[in-house]
């Protein structure tokens, strides 16, 4: 998939904080790297584009599910923002292409109860992993599923075809391999956050675990 010569770009605030200065950026605890580390759960799925599909449903008024070519015929955008792992370390000024978490649930609708979403993916064939976020946060101008990395297709090793990106939180709360999207009026903890990880996962207060 060609990505479209001009796209809206929108800043994660993150990347103004102390003038742009890359110290002032970097969360406590964390290294900067130029490098994208892979870190994963499991195995590695391949998903050919043409059986992937992502489902929205649960608290909306209308459960959708589209395939790849419904969902690269919605608009697109670029996030530029920085990513922070929760193994510590973080990388600055990533640009990422797809399509916006706001204008993926405008067509689902969420329910006024509505208050976190599940993500959920395909960590290796016929597990589903998934990650918990609140609502109004997998709504935040800078959040999307993504395609794209700095203008190349993301690789299998960081989710493709399709990952949700999340950046005001650790790396882990943008599920690769996204394959649904469900929302929820009551918290519910995720893969990771079963295993001890924390439910919000703020970066800046360094919301690793959850214990």
């Amino acid at each position: 998939m060609a990505i479209p010569s001009e796209l809206p770009t929108v800043v994660s605030s993150d990347t103004t904080r102390g003038n742009g200065d890359a110290n002032a950026r970097t969360p406590p605890g964390q290294t900067l790297t130029a490098k994208w580390p892979v870190l994963h759960y499991g195995s590695v799925p391949t998903l050919a584009t043409a059986n992937w599909s992502l489902r929205i449903w649960g608290l909306v008024e209308h459960e959708i599910t589209l395939d790849w070519e419904q969902f690269n015929a919605l608009p697109k955008t670029n996030v530029r923002c920085d990513i922070h792992c929760v193994t510590h370390w973080s990388r600055l000024d990533n640009l990422f292409t797809g399509v916006s978490t706001k204008t993926l649930l405008d067509l689902a609708k969420p329910l006024t109860d509505a208050r976190y979403v599940m993500q959920h993916a395909s960590s290796s064939p016929g597990n589903d992993w998934t990650t918990n976020v609140p609502l109004a946060e997998f709504l935040d101008d800078d959040c999307l599923l993504a395609t794209h990395h700095d203008g190349e297709p993301l690789t299998a090793e960081h989710g493709a075809p399709v990952r949700g990106i999340v950046p005001r939180l650790y790396l882990w709360k943008g599920a690769k391999w996204i394959s649904g999207i469900e929302l929820r009026a009551t918290d519910t903890p995720g893969f990771w956050e079963q295993n001890g990880y924390h439910m919000h996962g703020d970066p800046w207060t360094e919301e690793r675990f959850g214990w």
